[in-house]
């Protein structure tokens, strides 16, 4: 039986993601939108990766009140630690400027962009780099550090022109 949920959980997200991304499925509506809002937090709550990254990213962003937002960065964390790239340079501005639930901590900010910077996340080697560059984020200055990260980014750069 949890295979069969996980097989609904994944058509769920795959009929919300199509919600939220095709405006000819159905109309936008305050209705339409409830709805798919509804079924990324029921994919979300199921652990299903990207629900928690989407729905994640969608509370702390846009959310008003301030239970949603850090609700939003929980589904944030939680997709992070399970791998997911994006998640994880989220993760990181989370800890780098701060929130209530997540307070400004340098430290895991570096070590969630380094996470996603070797993941392949270009812009994650880019803010090391001038993390590196700057002296920021608790950071000394190191062009050695500097170069590799601005390098991975730039290997990144290319290897998605190519692609």
């Amino acid at each position: 039986m949890p295979q069969a949920s996980s097989l609904f959980t994944r058509l769920e997200f795959r009929l919300a993601e199509r919600l939220f991304q095709n405006r000819w499925l159905l109309p936008r509506s305050p209705r339409t939108q409830r709805l798919t809002m509804r079924l990324f937090k029921r994919c979300a709550d199921a652990g299903h990766p990207d629900a928690l990254s989407v729905y994640g990213h969608m509370l702390f962003h846009r959310s008003l009140s301030p239970q949603d937002k850090a609700r939003g960065a929980r589904y944030v964390v939680e997709a992070a630690q399970s791998g997911d790239v994006k998640s994880q340079y989220q993760v990181a501005q989370i800890y780098e400027h701060g929130c209530a639930q997540y307070p400004r901590r340098e430290d895991y900010a570096v070590t969630w962009y380094a996470r996603a910077a070797q993941s392949g996340h270009q812009p994650a080697a880019e803010r090391l780099a001038c993390a590196y560059r700057l002296g920021e984020l608790g950071l000394t200055a190191d062009a050695g550090q500097a170069a590799y990260w601005q390098r991975m980014a730039e290997r990144r750069k290319t290897s998605a022109a190519v692609a």
